[in-house]
């Protein structure tokens, strides 16, 4: 009966080794693209705790978790030990960034001095967005789509957004229209996730927009599912209890008057393609539309702003597919009653914010973070882009994006709101 008993535990240990060889083997060999260092989880189990929130009894986790979120950890402090020397170079070449690509230098850059450290007291400000978040998050009475689910109900698919460096312990949830460009930038510079002739990007600004916005780029909580299979879930669940986690936002109505005009004011071929000839023809009864976006501004034909809040509106555009990330809601993108963010930044205090963060994840003496666009979006300009919107409409859609003002401490637009 012993002999059977050890027999038994002798193959169980085996198999367990065997998991571990697998996984020191397809995190170093299966995700080199990446210079990713990760670990393997259990399979959640049914009856997860709802949510990941900063008083969740991790110590509850099973002995095998434990180890792996030491191992994580440990694989973190060898990450950074081991990488230093690569550090060292990027120091020598991010005092100021160079404009290299031609986008950036016909949109312009704002260069000039921001005293971050002074402008600002930035602890207390994440203290009281945080807390804000928070309240509205556990508070019964407002609601919104999606909030009761748990991080388990999330689909992959909505997980894209969600981008992660294992070199420095850190998940971005990027937002269209809210400096996502360079954020995305810093990521790939941070996690050394894209080559410049064998050798990791240093500057920011150095990376192609082309580049930065390739999802093969970058390593997403969506991707890990195929890498990981049912093991994706709890590992994902470790990376945000270990992991410093931060996204951006923005007034919600600047942000759509933004990503109307970066996306239907100027020429792109894709979005008047998918958006743009179905808005014409649906809102504006124009029949016969140009296969291409020159042809149609040549003829004057352009989607109106009037166009575009019709479309946000209609019903049957949600029925059709979700929205474009470009004005879909915060809270469907990041999710931000199920993952407790570590920070959160404004677009309106970029340049602070930014600076702040940069130095509480320690890399602040790897590079800057690139400077803000001369033309940005003003919040001035809701009145004027709303004026010939109907106050039906405009009340209508402040209760589509309402969560997203709510949540993130954004005043409600009374003056747009109300005759």
């Amino acid at each position: 009966m012993t002999k059977a008993r050890l027999l038994r535990l002798s193959v169980v240990l085996v198999s367990i080794f065997m998991i571990l060889l697998i996984i020191v083997y397809w995190d170093n060999v299966g995700t080199a693209h990446f210079y990713l260092h990760t670990s393997f989880s259990r399979p959640h189990s049914s009856g997860a705790i709802p949510g990941i929130t900063g008083g969740e009894d991790w110590e509850a986790l099973p002995d095998v978790d434990e180890f792996l979120a030491k191992l994580l950890s440990s694989s973190l402090k060898q990450n950074s030990s081991i990488s230093r020397k690569a550090e060292q170079l990027l120091v020598q070449g991010s005092s100021k960034p160079v404009v290299s690509n031609l986008e950036e230098n016909v949109r312009g850059y704002d260069w000039s001095t921001h005293n971050a450290r002074n402008s600002l007291d930035q602890e207390k400000l994440q203290i009281e967005r945080q807390r804000t978040l928070r309240e509205f998050c556990a508070n019964s009475s407002f609601t919104f789509p999606t909030k009761e689910r748990s991080f388990d109900d999330i689909p992959n698919y909505e997980l894209n957004h969600l981008i992660v460096d294992d070199r420095h312990g850190i998940i971005y949830c990027y937002v269209p229209k809210v400096a996502c460009t360079n954020w995305k930038r810093v990521m790939i510079v941070l996690s050394e996730s894209l080559l410049d002739q064998g050798v990791p990007y240093r500057n920011p600004l150095d990376i192609p927009r082309e580049h930065v916005h390739n999802t093969s780029t970058h390593l997403t909580f969506n991707k890990f599912w195929r890498r990981y299979g049912k093991f994706s879930r709890h590992l994902m669940k470790i990376k945000l209890k270990k992991y410093t986690k931060f996204l951006f936002v923005r007034d919600p109505f600047v942000r759509l008057i933004s990503a109307f005009r970066s996306k239907f004011e100027l020429e792109n071929e894709e979005f008047y393609r998918r958006f743009a000839i179905p808005m014409l023809k649906l809102y504006s009864n124009h029949t016969n539309l140009p296969t291409s976006v020159s042809e149609a501004f040549g003829a004057g034909l352009k989607v109106s702003f009037s166009d575009f809040i019709q479309y946000l509106l209609d019903p049957r555009t949600e029925k059709m597919a979700p929205f474009n990330e470009h004005w879909r809601q915060v809270y469907r993108l990041c999710h931000p009653c199920q993952i407790d963010y570590d920070f959160i930044g404004k677009l309106e205090t970029l340049d602070e914010d930014a600076a702040y963060l940069l130095q509480l994840l320690k890399v602040d003496r790897l590079l800057r973070f690139p400077p803000s666009y001369r033309n940005r979006t003003a919040s001035s300009w809701e009145d004027d882009w709303f004026a010939k919107i109907p106050l039906a409409w405009r009340q209508q859609l402040y209760k589509l994006y309402e969560a997203d003002f709510v949540l993130f401490g954004y005043p409600k637009p009374e003056n747009l709101l109300k005759d």
